[in-house]
């Protein structure tokens, strides 16, 4: 049996390889960086620059420019924050959810082909995967992340 170590490093790479991988086959006119930011806001929900360049391993400079040009496509939209009025929530317009569905599109445009090469048991090993991943995230991130997950559930 694997070492967790070791397995734990293999999923990591593995991960992000494809990732990478997807990202720099597919076609989509959303610099990646950006994306990455469109992502976050969907995963956590409306949330502070603060929470935001934390989550992104980014200094708060970098966010608020990024998020200046995500402002500026129409793609976010800032509110006041209900618990402290000198900070502001961003969260995804209807524009910026579209704008990263064509991202996510356009990766899995590049993959599907991949998948499809796979037999059923393959397809079968690669659900149970992703399962395993999505039982991991869930239990890992009750337990240590100390970012907000998004307040609507």
């Amino acid at each position: 049996m694997t070492a967790p170590t070791t397995l734990g490093n293999d999923l990591l790479r593995s991960a992000a390889r494809l990732s990478r991988w997807a990202s720099r086959h597919a076609s989509f006119d959303v610099p990646f960086a950006q994306a990455r930011l469109l992502a976050l806001l969907d995963e956590l929900g409306p949330s502070r620059v603060s929470t935001l360049a934390a989550a992104d391993h980014s200094s708060q400079p970098t966010t608020t420019a990024q998020l200046g040009r995500l402002e500026a496509a129409g793609w976010v939209h800032r509110a006041p924050d209900p618990d402290d009025a000198r900070a502001s929530l961003v969260s995804l317009s209807a524009e910026g959810r579209a704008a990263l569905e064509g991202v996510r599109e356009a990766r899995l445009a590049v993959l599907s082909p991949a998948l499809d090469q796979l037999d059923g048991p393959a397809l079968a090993r690669v659900q149970v995967a992703i399962d395993v991943m999505n039982e991991l995230l869930a239990t890992a991130a009750d337990a240590t992340d100390p970012h907000p997950t998004r307040k609507d559930g």
